[in-house]
């Protein structure tokens, strides 16, 4: 498949500069670590910066979210590769020493390996760091087990969106952390694709679908789902997605939430808009009361051609505000 690219080893560094060639204004530019942050760092009137970032394919996340009352940083990898304890650790010393940081990390192995080398490591040098894993993701490993897989996933905006606007209002480190973590325990999400991600460093794909079949339960890195079956509408793929997360979260008539209906890279935003009109039309059955709603292509797997959503429980009324706070990230 033809991509627009030029060198596949110069890919995350030919994106990075197309986005701060547009945005030079307010953000700054890393090239050595590929790390994009606010313009204005050394001067952010707040306490505690917020780093997040992973490997690259999943934009605009989480680039596309550094600004004022969300990302203070965010640290870039190879495609589906996060980035090193060193890059990190860079991400960490642009940071002015007195400040608090908070580092938000998607739960996968090596992502949460390397963010926890370069915070131990920023400890021994006098700095205070800390963080939060996020684990929204509640697929299953098949339709025989009920495991889940509780990976970082499009969820991780949210978290994102509600710590950063946290920290503007001048929330010290431990309690953006006790935050991001009751965010994250209220937090799930699920995912399902009608085409695999093609990723351009990589011969072959993950997984293959007939023309007429969708694969529940994939993940953002072209995992695997849990089930595979034929593409009727989004209606039947609203009432999958819906049912699954009713069980988890055995809501009651009146539960609020907030709600993302997140495109996976290749969904037109027509079909976003008809999925999340499904979506309310199921939430309405339910007689759950939905405070918010995102719909748009904010946390992707490269060309993937699929949809997620994502459901928070509103348990402190300080996350609506949050989610709803005005702020200037270029893609939230």
């Amino acid at each position: 498949m033809k991509k627009i690219l030029n060198d596949v080893d110069t890919i995350v560094q030919d994106m990075l500069q197309g986005f701060y060639f547009e945005h030079k204004h307010r953000v700054a530019y890393d090239a050595q670590h590929h790390i994009i942050y606010q313009k204005d760092l050394a001067n952010a009137n707040q306490d505690v910066a917020i780093i997040s970032g992973g490997g690259s394919g999943h934009e605009p996340d989480s680039f596309g979210y550094v600004g004022e009352g969300m990302l203070s940083l965010a640290v870039n990898g190879q495609i589906f590769v996060p980035p090193t304890p060193e890059q990190v650790l860079a991400a960490i010393r642009l940071v002015n020493k007195d400040k608090g940081i908070l580092l938000i990390i998607k739960n996968f192995q090596a992502d949460v390996e390397n963010f926890l080398a370069a915070e131990a490591r920023a400890k021994t040098e006098g700095r205070q760091v800390d963080h939060v894993i996020v684990n929204d993701d509640v697929s299953i490993e098949d339709d025989a087990s009920y495991n889940k897989r509780k990976r970082g996933v499009a969820g991780t905006v949210f978290v994102h969106k509600i710590v950063g606007a946290a920290a503007r209002e001048g929330y010290s480190l431990q309690n953006l952390k006790a935050i991001g973590e009751a965010v994250v325990s209220n937090l799930h999400t699920l995912g399902v694709a009608l085409t695999p991600a093609m990723n351009p460093t990589q011969s072959g794909v993950p997984f293959t679908l007939e023309d007429n079949e969708v694969y529940y339960g994939i993940g953002i890195h072209g995992e695997k789902g849990y089930r595979k079956e034929a593409f009727f509408s989004s209606e039947q793929l609203a009432i999958e997605l819906v049912n699954k997360l009713k069980s988890l979260y055995r809501w009651e008539e009146g539960d609020a939430f907030a709600l993302m209906i997140n495109g996976l890279g290749a969904t037109p935003l027509m079909e976003q808009y008809i999925f999340a009109n499904d979506i309310r039309r199921l939430c309405a059955l339910e007689n759950i009361n939905v405070t918010f709603v995102k719909v748009g292509t904010q946390l992707t797997s490269l060309d993937m051609k699929g949809i997620s959503l994502s459901f928070l429980k509103i348990d402190d009324p300080n996350w609506e505000k949050w989610l709803k706070a005005e702020g200037d990230a270029p893609h939230w």
